[in-house]
């Protein structure tokens, strides 16, 4: 059977993304526990079993186990399986949308993939890792350098560092603001560096329209889990919408730039 290049990029790109998925799920399993993600072995959390190699393959495993510790037949929880899935899907489409290895590894491997891990994290445990966002920092100024135009390197070097500045210092201005006034934390630090982090990758441009849809993300489902369950007390981490909107930005950022400003008009 005849493989043309594409499809087999394709191929490899959607191994890799599940590859990278399974090992996410490392990270947020033992990352916010202050745990190694490279000792002990990946181990059933129940009877401790190591788990074998033909146990341990992305999705596959899974629903071959039905779902269950092989050995002590605990149920493993679905957010594995929708890691791995999620990942796949993102590499799949950085695949798609770069023209070249070299920008497809850089974002997806330092921006996306890290991404979902922080979506995780932030909705079970409501914090961000600094081992995740602040050598993202670093990573997003190298990416902003890598991708810009030839002969614009020093201005992408600017544009990351107003960015980090524009993305961290404004939620830290509301954080503060915040806290003067209700006398409470509104945004935690993580969240703080996770912008900055954002504002490396993207500019200060775009972070300012990566803050401004996760603010109406962050409205539209609050309001929407309100409305559903009137007595819900529980704060929504903000992170989350952070990453979903970086992904916006990434993929649609100039349709909804377009988009927005034609409501001006």
């Amino acid at each position: 059977m005849f493989y043309t290049p594409v499809a087999l990029g394709y191929f490899f790109a959607g191994f890799f993304g599940l590859c990278v998925g399974s090992f996410l799920n490392v990270v947020i399993c033992r990352v916010p526990k202050g745990e190694s993600i490279v000792k002990p072995r990946s181990h059933c959390p129940q009877c401790d079993h190591l788990i074998a190699w033909y146990d341990n393959i992305p999705l596959l495993s899974f629903l071959v186990l039905k779902a269950k510790c092989r050995h002590c037949k605990t149920p493993i929880p679905i957010q594995y399986f929708g890691v791995e899935l999620l990942t796949c899907l993102l590499s799949l489409l950085c695949y798609a949308w770069f023209h070249t290895l070299l920008l497809y590894f850089a974002w997806f491997c330092l921006l996306v993939a890290p991404l979902v891990a922080v979506i995780f994290i932030d909705l079970e445990h409501r914090i961000i890792p600094d081992s995740i966002s602040l050598p993202g920092i670093l990573a997003g100024v190298l990416v902003h350098f890598i991708d810009s135009p030839p002969d614009w390197e020093k201005q992408a070097l600017i544009e990351s560092g107003l960015g980090i500045l524009a993305g961290g210092g404004f939620l830290f201005l509301i954080a503060w603001g915040y806290e003067k006034i209700k006398k409470r934390e509104g945004l935690g630090g993580g969240d703080i560096k996770l912008a900055a982090m954002l504002g490396a990758f993207f500019g200060w441009q775009a972070v300012l329209m990566i803050l401004l849809m996760a603010s109406i993300l962050g409205s539209i489902i609050g309001l929407l889990v309100i409305s559903i369950k009137k007595d819900w007390d529980y704060a929504l981490p903000f992170g989350p919408f952070l990453a979903i909107s970086a992904y916006l930005q990434l993929f649609l950022g100039q349709p909804i730039l377009q988009w927005y400003l034609s409501l001006f008009h």
